[in-house]
């Protein structure tokens, strides 16, 4: 029997959605389990859907997430509440498409972090300094607030509000963009986004990280002590997420924007 869990965003709609999701699994054979399950319903918006997956990172390959959004389409589901009949017959009748995603990974000294839109670093208190590698290259010094790493689908978040470029679905790339950047004739970097290959490493290195903060999409993390951060594309974990629906990129895309 096929075990299931659900995450849903505390609001009235999708508490009334959870109750008869859960009647209607269980009453087609499936089995409610929080702690190993193999699909997890995700009932809310694209923020329920990212708290999902870090929920469930640590078994990530083993599980597939399937999202109804309770608002606007999302980036990660194709139904909205009023959907909800169509959403469970897809589940239950075993007719959605798998797609995979990528995930970001950021390694310091002491610990290795995971995020689905993006990775960052910031830093409030002070001026931050950078040596930014790609490939191990030096490619630029940089001085401002921080740097912003973003996947595909984090395109249009964070990295969005950056300026930076949105990607399409279906490119398996990076994003590297500014936060803050200073820029006059002594001190001067790229000042623009750049898309990298999803193969790309980044080192981002400084002297100090006092005051700095690794942002792994919603969680965040201090790097005192540290000198250097890698940020690639995880190799052996993906985001498996169920279809139901055939929509393009660009009605998602004009939905939200």
């Amino acid at each position: 029997m096929k075990k299931y869990a659900i995450v849903a965003r505390p609001d009235e709609v999708s508490e009334r959605l959870e109750i008869r999701a859960d009647h209607y699994l269980t009453s087609n054979g499936f089995i409610r389990d929080d702690e190993h399950p193999d699909t997890v319903v995700v009932i809310g918006g694209d923020g329920t859907f990212i708290l999902a997956v870090h929920r469930y990172m640590h078994c990530l390959n083993e599980v597939c997430f399937f999202g109804i959004h309770t608002g606007t389409l999302g980036f990660y589901s194709d139904y909205l509440d009023k959907d909800i009949s169509e959403f469970l017959h897809v589940l239950t009748d075993g007719t959605g498409q798998e797609k995979q995603f990528q995930v970001l990974q950021a390694k310091t000294s002491k610990a290795t972090y995971y995020a689905i839109n993006e990775i960052r670093i910031e830093n409030a208190a002070r001026t931050q300094v950078l040596d930014v590698y790609v490939d191990k290259k030096l490619f630029e010094t940089f001085r401002g607030t921080g740097m912003c790493v973003c996947t595909q689908l984090g395109s249009t978040a964070y990295n969005r509000s950056l300026g930076g470029a949105v990607i399409q679905e279906g490119l398996d790339l990076i994003e590297l963009a500014e936060i803050s950047g200073i820029h006059h004739s002594r001190y001067r970097s790229l000042d623009a986004p750049i898309v990298l290959k999803a193969e790309s490493v980044i080192d981002l290195a400084s002297v100090s990280f006092t005051g700095a903060l690794l942002g792994a999409d919603a969680e965040v993390f201090e790097l005192d002590g540290e000198t250097n951060v890698e940020i690639s594309v995880c190799k052996d974990r993906q985001i498996r997420v169920l279809r139901g629906r055939d929509i393009s990129y660009f009605d998602r895309l004009k939905s939200l924007f």
